[in-house]
């Protein structure tokens, strides 16, 4: 069942029954801010194999949170779920979480996906890359920091400095190459938007084929998913895109996660702990790419056509627990460049 509208009455009978909220063998309660009807599927093999009922509430991640500190002990959450490894620290920092010791999570999950306190755990991923207007740019941008090139003035398509994607890029750009050329890259890429930042990665695609911008950044999987489905406003144009892994000889292309950890006061842990080294199966991995066009964390996992067809590339290999360590500086860094 869904505890999208139950939770209430279904937190009020277990508490009353049994003394400790949302305790029920056989269950396990997502807090998910994943919005894909996609991972209906996942929800669904893990009940077959296990015997174990997905109970999910969906919500905003800064919401859930929020929610689950509330909560406290009579939280019935065994797991958030999010995107971004910005709000997986939040979760973190926010005391949501707790640690996991899982001989499965280590073997299967690398550790530069990890947090520093198996507090959480990435499973999917998405390269953070760059888009060009084939018709209009001959020589795109190679890197993360070309894009402040002055010779793309006016040219760049870009999210807002709110955007969890923004504040992480910004985040692997201070730990890769130092808080001053961080501020000095942020000032560069302003200079350059095209427009004010706004919308989602969709809309920065779309920017493309409008002729708003000639250059924007974008996650993997929206473009990915133009190209297995129609997306409006994008798949019809699509043959005019171009795309750039950045940073090939450098630190490689900056990697979104998906990721999730153990609530804090989880009810039914071990169901949790179960649920998590579900993820981190193959099974599980391969569809987090044919059902939403991501990366799998696990390494060997075959890809989807629609991911495949973007080709080969190296990644960053940053410790993404560093990164998010970062975020503080990078708020700074996005007051000090303007950046809206």
């Amino acid at each position: 069942m869904s505890m999208k509208s139950k939770l209430p009455v279904l937190v009020t009978a277990l508490i009353a029954s049994s003394g400790s909220a949302a305790f029920a063998e056989g269950e396990v309660n997502l807090y998910s801010s994943r919005h894909y009807d996609t991972d209906e599927r996942l929800y669904s093999e893990f009940t077959e194999q296990t015997g174990i009922t997905v109970n999910r509430i969906e919500g905003k991640a800064d919401e859930l949170i929020a929610r689950m500190k509330a909560e406290g002990l009579n939280s019935p959450a065994d797991v958030l779920i999010t995107v971004d490894t910005s709000r997986l620290e939040r979760a973190k920092d926010a005391g949501v979480l707790q640690s996991t010791d899982s001989a499965v999570l280590e073997a299967r999950i690398p550790s530069k996906l990890q947090d520093s306190d198996n507090q959480w755990f990435g499973f999917s991923q998405r390269a953070r890359i760059i888009f060009f207007d084939k018709n209009d740019v001959t020589n795109p941008p190679a890197s993360y920091l070309d894009l402040a090139d002055p010779a793309y003035k006016g040219m760049v398509c870009h999210r807002s400095s709110t955007n969890v994607y923004s504040q992480t890029l910004l985040s692997a750009v201070i730990e890769n190459h130092g808080e001053e050329a961080a501020t000095e890259w942020a000032k560069g890429l302003v200079t350059n938007f095209a427009r004010k930042p706004q919308g989602g990665d969709t809309d920065q695609l779309r920017g493309l084929v409008s002729g708003e911008c000639e250059i924007s950044i974008s996650n993997t999987y929206y473009f990915a998913r133009a190209l297995r489905r129609d997306v409006k406003g994008v798949t019809v144009d699509i043959d005019m895109i171009g795309w750039v892994f950045p940073s090939q000889e450098a630190e490689g292309a900056h990697m979104n996660l998906s990721g999730a950890g153990v609530a804090k006061n989880a009810p039914n842990r071990e169901n949790a702990v179960k649920f998590l080294e579900y993820l981190a199966s193959d099974q599980a991995q391969k569809y987090f790419s044919a059902g939403n066009d991501e990366y799998p964390a696990v390494a060997g996992v075959g890809l989807s056509d629609s991911v495949a067809k973007l080709g080969l590339f190296k990644a960053d290999d940053v410790d993404l627990s560093a990164v998010a360590k970062n975020l503080p500086v990078a708020q700074k860094i996005f007051a000090i460049a303007d950046w809206q």
